[in-house]
């Protein structure tokens, strides 16, 4: 354990999934879009292989690995985030499944294989860049939140490269913006599916967007029922209680 953590890091469980990861208040902990993104998303059961991209510390990559014996490749572009994104995967023992990959999205099929992988998914900046007297967050936080090294249709461009013909990239974004991903997707070759919201409780607006698109699909958009997090008590919906600790608790 001692050679496991560094800094400021601490060991936090993945419920449902039984496992551990590694993250930091000061550098970066998943949200629970990365939650969402990973059960929404379409994964191959037995066997394949899936390109996580914008990883930041594993978590999307260890959910995944809890669906799937698929191969799976996650590629974060932050030296630090890469680093505990593999110190967990080598704590849970999945080494063998899971590759992190410390580069750029910008062009990472060029290095890992154009037009070979089922699923990809990202989750990406959602907001635009920001001027740097205007950045109060870390580094290392503004770099996953805003637009600042990847744009949104950079990010599509890149998933769409990864993917086979027929095979499906899911994203996580803001409802805001839903026109601009799906305009991004359908100019890369990947027809938009399903769509599903999410909504913090009933009675307010959306605040975040699931969508799936696939390589060369036919047009046919399935919008799926909504999500909603918290329910009138204040405490997490049964749904989201089960993505977050499984069926035991």
């Amino acid at each position: 354990m001692e050679n496991l953590l560094k800094e400021d890091e601490r060991l936090d469980y993945l419920l449902a999934e039984n496992l551990r990861i590694i993250q930091s208040q000061s550098v970066f902990s998943f949200s629970l879009d990365a939650v969402l993104l990973a059960k929404f998303a379409y994964v191959p059961i037995r066997s394949g292989k899936i390109v996580d991209l914008c990883a930041g510390n594993g978590a999307i990559p260890l959910f995944l690995s809890a669906r799937t014996n698929a191969d799976i490749v996650a590629v974060e572009l932050q030296e630090r985030l890469a680093d505990m994104a593999e110190r967990s995967v080598g704590y849970n023992g999945l080494d063998e499944r899971i590759r992190i990959v410390n580069d750029d999205v910008i062009g990472i099929a060029a290095k890992i294989g154009y037009e070979k992988y089922d699923t990809v998914t990202c989750n990406p900046p959602y907001f635009p860049a920001i001027e740097a007297s205007e950045k109060n967050l870390k580094e290392h936080v503004a770099i996953a939140r805003h637009e600042i090294h990847l744009t949104l249709e950079q990010a599509v461009q890149s998933a769409s490269e990864l993917l086979k013909q027929g095979g499906k990239a899911a994203f996580v974004h803001r409802p805001g913006r839903l026109l601009d991903i799906v305009t991004a997707m359908r100019a890369n070759r990947l027809e938009p599916k399903r769509i599903r919201f999410v909504y913090p409780k009933e009675g307010k607006e959306a605040n975040t967007l699931l969508i799936e698109g696939i390589k060369d699909g036919k047009p046919d958009l399935k919008i799926l029922p909504p999500l909603y997090v918290y329910g009138p008590d204040g405490e997490y919906t049964e749904e989201v209680r089960l993505l977050l600790y499984g069926q035991d608790q």
